[in-house]
């Protein structure tokens, strides 16, 4: 029970493929109590109702995008703890540019705005309204859902690696104002490319997760193993840690060549 007696939000549970699902599943089990939301078009589409029954979680739904309504989330979220509350996961992102398959030398700049604020400047919005509503408790932590084309070029990745590049900047950032403020950490997750629905959407995801498979040792960490490792960000274990990213992928981002390659 390692978030006994916690609060948090939940941003970007889908169905049961999404990180944010398996996260919402474990903090439930861990002891936690959440709330869930996600965007208005995308409540529509999943099945998170059957999620919020599982974990006994009312669900809000908010534009994370929008300022209104993340303040409106926030303060409803209040309520229905009773006071603030101990961590926050985003898993938000979305990219128009890839989703029409453009290329990245030929963007569409009306989309590439989309895509950074609703995959990078989110997390700051988000930040923001807790910060001035002072929602989130002495210790809490709060964790967005990277990947490692904010560091290295995969070209089928397009103009997400910039919005992952900006959210690892923006945890950085505001986890030292968070830190002053109410020793609150932020930190970012780069997972292994994982089969959730917006992952398989990306150009060449196969030969994305296949290569990434063959290059770590331990293999690419599955959504379950990537909310084992967020519980424990959430959880006192790991008071000290903020302002990383932090590689969750089996040993990927460290490797240079693995054999495997050699020997095809």
């Amino acid at each position: 029970m390692l978030l006994a007696g916690k609060k948090g939000i939940i941003f970007g549970a889908l169905d049961n493929n999404s990180i944010a699902w398996k996260i919402a599943e474990r903090a439930h089990q861990e002891g936690a109590s959440i709330v869930l939301s996600n965007a208005p078009v995308a409540l529509r589409m999943g099945t998170i109702n059957q999620l919020a029954e599982k974990c006994n979680a009312p669900v809000i739904g908010a534009d994370a995008t929008n300022m209104e309504d993340l303040e409106n989330l926030v303060r409803k979220a209040m309520e229905h703890f009773g006071g603030g509350f101990d961590f926050v996961l985003h898993s938000i992102g979305m990219s128009p540019n890839v989703r029409k398959k453009r290329d990245y030398t030929n963007l569409n700049y009306a989309y590439l705005t989309q895509t950074l604020d609703i995959s990078a400047i989110s997390l700051h919005k988000i930040l923001q309204t807790c910060y001035q509503l002072d929602a989130i408790n002495e210790w809490g932590s709060v964790v967005g859902l990277s990947y490692i084309a904010a560091q290295r070029t995969f070209p089928g990745y397009g103009d997400m690696a910039d919005a992952k590049a900006a959210l690892e900047s923006i945890a950085r950032s505001f986890g030292y104002h968070y830190g002053i403020k109410n020793k609150v950490r932020v930190n970012t997750i780069s997972q292994s490319p994982t089969a959730t629905t917006a992952g398989t959407g990306i150009k060449g995801f196969d030969d994305f997760f296949d290569y990434a498979q063959k290059m770590s040792p331990l293999g690419n960490a599955s959504a379950d193993a990537c909310a084992d490792y967020c519980i424990s960000l959430f959880s006192d274990l790991t008071r000290m840690v903020t302002m990383h990213n932090l590689f969750h992928d089996g040993g990927f981002s460290n490797m240079g060549l693995s054999p495997l390659f050699l020997d095809k």
